[in-house]
């Protein structure tokens, strides 16, 4: 069983914001493998069902990004999960926008909602999958997170949906080096 996170804030506010890809990730997995997102248990908004085979859990913690460990150490304590079956989604202003970047462990950066979830369950090592939002320029980095996602930025961000949900099936069905190896481009690779 693999338990897949992902990241973002509550609330109608936040919806389609820059800091909300975990959360707009995991929406497009539940609906691509049809997954019901309605259970409210762990602080979390929760699906259970199959996806390539394997059973998972979609989560979306709605303790919003700076608490998002409290959520993920309860349903990882409840279900027992080595952190080896838990795949992390968020957005990276270290990574362009239109790329993804898939990794088996790591440092939050200067992503509080990754620093919580350290934190909470005393280790880096757990995969993630990282949505590049790109950098802010001249906005302010809060503001520019939880910014609504810009008409010329929508196409870009719905491929690295597309492409984080194709990673996240091959980190399923093949491994994580697999994975990374298809899905982590850069601009030569194209």
């Amino acid at each position: 069983m693999k338990i897949i996170v992902g990241l973002g804030n509550p609330g109608k506010k936040y919806e389609f914001t820059r800091h909300n890809m975990g959360f707009i990730t995991v929406e497009y997995l539940a609906d691509k493998y049809s997954i019901k997102l309605e259970k409210l248990k762990f602080r979390s908004l929760i699906g259970e069902g199959i996806i390539e085979g394997e059973k998972v859990i979609l989560v979306k913690p709605q303790t919003y990004m700076n608490l998002s460990g409290e959520a993920v150490r309860e349903i990882v304590n409840f279900y027992k999960i080595s952190t080896d079956d838990l795949i992390l989604i968020y957005d990276d202003i270290d990574t362009e926008t239109g790329y993804i970047r898939i990794r088996k462990f790591g440092s939050a950066g200067t992503h509080n909602g990754m620093k919580s979830v350290i934190f909470q369950l005393k280790t880096d090592k757990f995969p993630r999958v990282r949505i590049g939002i790109g950098k802010p320029g001249i906005i302010p980095l809060m503001h520019y997170v939880t910014g609504k996602i810009s008409t010329s930025e929508a196409k870009l961000l719905r491929q690295s949906v597309e492409e984080a949900s194709g990673g996240i099936a091959s980190m399923i069905t093949e491994d994580i080096d697999m994975a990374m190896n298809k899905f982590n481009k850069r601009k030569t690779d194209e």
